[in-house]
């Protein structure tokens, strides 16, 4: 047998058996990666091609050393999940950084980071200014969680003593012109509202590239030809629009009518339509 093809033998079955390993390992292997991670990858992707090139005296002790080097990892992993003192081991522990807008030096060095690497990281979190930050947490992932002070963070809806309403992952309904029915009934919507929306735009589905619908019944469309600008969804605003009118029909109608019972009825949907709108506001004027 040639010695390329025995290569490519070799090869082809160790990618299919370094692949299988790398599952049974886990997901988290390439999702977060420590540095006990990165050692097991090279380990094991430098037997394989030590293996692949037949430069171990013998094959088998390169697949024992793949197996000790599958087997145990994936030991430690299950460990790791189930007494904390083997993932302070594997992982390692956070380590604070900066303590109510305090740099804490011995932790940086600890960390083994300069005054620089600090704020690049900071700077990666859109922190330019560490005077900003209340608290900076080195994860075991090499990662700064940073916690802005009270002052400095974005104003949110609760700030604000306002609320909101929950919304749901849009939809993705249409990819390369090709509907998806899926999406569509999952929505609680047919082909037929699709292409009436379509038509409002003034879209043919064919031009579409991506639409997607919101959890307010919302459709967004992207175009094949950029220079063509698709129009904005506004059912949100017409749906606000719509019920600020019919509140206001009902207060017209219960100051023009001289009957009792008639004004009282619409006196009694204005409060209602009111009560509607403040629950609806924080939804249709996001």
């Amino acid at each position: 047998m040639p010695d390329w093809f025995s290569v490519l033998l070799r090869s082809a079955g160790l990618f299919a058996l370094t692949l299988f390993l790398a599952r049974l390992i886990g997901k988290r292997q390439t999702a977060r990666m420590t540095f006990f991670d990165l050692v097991t990858c090279m380990v094991i992707g430098v037997t394989a091609a030590v293996i692949s090139l037949n430069l171990a005296g013998n094959p088998a002790d390169g697949l024992i050393v793949l197996a000790v080097w599958t087997l145990f990892p994936a030991l430690i992993y299950v460990l790791a999940m189930k007494f904390k003192a083997v993932r302070d081991i594997v992982q390692g522990k956070e380590t604070v950084l900066i303590n109510h807008g305090k740099v804490l030096e011995d932790k940086l060095l600890e960390a083994r980071l300069t005054p620089e690497d600090l704020l690049s990281q900071l700077r990666r979190k859109n922190v330019f200014n560490f005077a900003d930050v209340e608290f900076a947490v080195l994860e075991p992932g090499g990662d700064v969680s940073v916690l802005l002070k009270k002052d400095r963070r974005p104003l949110t809806a609760r700030a604000a003593g306002l609320s909101a309403g929950q919304e749901s992952a849009p939809q993705t309904v249409m990819l390369d012109g090709i509907i998806m029915d899926e999406p569509l009934a999952a929505m609680g919507l047919n082909r037929g509202w699709l292409h009436a929306e379509l038509e409002k735009a003034g879209v043919a589905p064919e031009n579409v590239f991506i639409a997607q619908v919101d959890s307010a019944g919302q459709l967004y469309l992207d175009l094949f030809d950029d220079a063509v600008q698709a129009p904005k969804p506004k059912v949100k605003e017409l749906t606000f629009a719509t019920l600020k009118k019919c509140q206001a029909d009902c207060e017209l109608y219960a100051l023009s009518t001289k009957q009792p019972e008639a004004k009282k009825m619409y006196g009694k949907s204005v409060e209602t339509l009111s009560e509607v709108i403040r629950e609806l506001e924080p939804l249709l004027k996001r």
